[in-house]
């Protein structure tokens, strides 16, 4: 086009650049007139917003099992201002309940079923302030010995590793042995390092609490004669802890095949403070728990930890009562099953 057909253009255009402008003028005068009447949050308001659906959830140490369920679960169930999980990093398992117990901001935690115990005699009435949503996963107990070892009555007086506090494996493991009424020399050392002193002879015994199959027992070579040795199920063991088994199938080069040794396992639970029915705090965990109960199959799809394959939502836990919304969830999904029928 010519710079005389622009000219003659001109006119033409004026009137509808002018309509254009005006109309923009007009709604923006239209916006700012409708934000006069509804002036901005205040910080306080921001601040209550956020707050108001934000769980806290105790997890454990920064490099064990629970933290990682909890960061998939904060994943599933995050519905922006409706619903905030934060997964906190604590100093372990044994520690979540203190934290449940006493830090502002914890509604909720996973502990290990026998981290109870420790409240028995100072807090009797602990059952009364802790109710369960889930009972995650087991963590199997792994006493493995060296060759001159033949039966945990042999353990007596001799060095045996717990790995470090505030591991699994440093609470219950000693609470285990008690039962038992064998009185070892307990160690608190990283277990890598206790499995080379362990080959040298300088200690006896390694206690692993953890899920099967550990990576340690796989991938190490180990000469004729090191084991595990079984622990038998009982009633010194019915209030926290349940049976379990180590097969052949998981340890291939220590256990012969088709053998399986007898052992425990100590319930990994996800547990609620016992806030009052119809509190914030209880409204608060009564919509995770809704939201983690019904995207539960979402956690058990590929990318997530394949032991959310293993949930059982209506698993009970000894020695605890279940959080009223999670029961009243678990009812009506019975309820819905049996009207399908």
């Amino acid at each position: 086009m010519t710079s005389s057909s622009s000219l003659r253009l001109l006119p033409l255009l004026s009137p509808l650049l002018s309509i254009a402008l005006a109309l923009q003028v007009s709604d923006a005068s239209a916006q700012q007139q409708a934000g006069a009447g509804r002036p901005p949050p205040t910080y306080e308001q921001q601040q209550e917003k956020m707050n108001a659906w934000t769980v806290g959830l105790a997890a454990g140490l920064i490099e064990g099992a629970p933290l990682r369920l909890a960061a998939e679960m904060a994943r599933v169930v995050d519905d922006g201002p409706n619903l905030h999980v934060l997964p906190i990093v604590t100093r372990g398992p044994t520690e979540n309940l203190n934290s449940l117990l006493y830090l502002r901001g914890v509604d909720l935690a996973m502990i290990n079923s026998d981290s109870l115990e420790e409240y028995r005699i100072g807090f009797p009435t602990i059952r009364e302030h802790v109710t369960y949503l889930l009972k995650l996963f087991p963590s199997e107990l792994h006493v493995f010995v060296r060759p001159e070892i033949q039966s945990l009555q042999d353990l007596a007086g001799k060095k045996v590793n717990f790995n470090t506090l505030g591991t699994a494996a440093a609470y219950s493991g000693p609470l285990i042995f008690s039962r038992l009424g064998i009185d070892v020399d307990k160690t608190f050392i990283p277990h890598p390092l206790a499995l080379q002193q362990m080959r040298k002879g300088d200690i006896a015994a390694v206690v692993f609490i953890t899920t099967k199959p550990v990576d340690a027992f796989l991938r190490g070579q180990w000469d004729p004669g090191f084991k595990f040795l079984p622990v038998t199920y009982d009633s010194k063991f019915e209030d926290y802890y349940l049976p379990a088994t180590l097969e052949s199938s998981e340890y291939p080069a220590l256990i012969k095949q088709g053998e399986r040794i007898a052992t425990i396992s100590v319930p990994t639970v996800l547990v609620s403070y016992n806030w009052p029915l119809g509190s914030n705090r209880y409204q608060r965990v009564a919509r995770f728990t809704d939201y983690l109960f019904s995207r539960v199959d979402k956690l058990q799809a590929a990318g997530f930890d394949p032991k959310w394959q293993t949930i059982n939502l209506g698993a009970t836990v000894p020695g605890l009562n279940r959080f009223p919304a999670a029961q009243d969830w678990l009812d009506r999904q019975a309820r819905t099953v049996s009207e399908k029928r």
